[in-house]
């Protein structure tokens, strides 16, 4: 009898610790570009580390793993992406590139058909998804401008992702809250970000 009651405690203290490990795995993997890279400022000052910091102080088992590059476009971080989610196997995906295709004038049309592979992908490996928009100033003119910003739109909508539509948005009139180069945020303006981004992301928590 005591054999069989050892028995059933080893097998109940094996499946508590299978839970732990499955719950220690879950990972949010941050896939942008220099707006979520901290360029300019210590990576521990960005806001997807204050994101990690966030909820590991709520006791959360999600870790939170940034693979954003400075300076990627979706055609860069389409292809690379299939290898980080075989690497990270995240539970959420915040996608938030786009930003350095409007910079440089590429088609949207190309930029919305890579970021839809990348959306169709990490469903199809089980992740939820949050879609970070970005605006552009009004020199790049009116037609273009317009067509970027509904792409991150109608891409959620016909996908059925969550969606943010401008990071920035919080410090977009805020000349402050810029580096000199006016374009990447100051260590100070993440907060702000990271409280933005957290409105949309909160629902996708497990």
């Amino acid at each position: 009898m005591f054999k069989r009651f050892a028995s059933r405690i080893f097998f109940l203290v094996l499946f508590c610790c299978s839970l732990a490990a499955t719950a220690a795995e879950q990972r949010i993997l941050i896939y942008g570009d220099s707006l979520s890279a901290g360029f300019g400022i210590a990576v521990s000052q960005s806001w997807p580390a204050l994101l990690g910091q966030r909820l590991q102080a709520a006791g959360s088992p999600l870790s939170v793993t940034n693979a954003s590059i400075s300076g990627e476009t979706t055609a860069g971080g389409r292809a690379r992406f299939a290898a980080a989610l075989d690497q990270f196997k995240p539970a959420i995906v915040i996608l938030a590139l786009g930003a350095n295709d409007g910079l440089r004038g590429l088609p949207v049309a190309e930029m919305k058909s890579n970021l839809a592979f990348m959306v169709t992908l990490a469903k199809k490996h089980h992740a939820r998804v949050l879609l970070i928009g970005m605006h552009l100033p009004p020199n790049y003119g009116q037609k273009y401008t317009q067509e970027f910003d509904a792409a991150f739109r109608d891409l959620a909508r016909r996908e059925k992702v969550a969606l943010l539509p401008f990071l920035l948005e919080p410090i977009a009139l805020d000349q402050s809250a810029y580096q000199a180069d006016g374009l990447h945020p100051t260590a100070a303006a993440q907060p702000k970000i990271l409280d933005h981004v957290w409105k949309a992301l909160k629902p996708l928590l497990p």
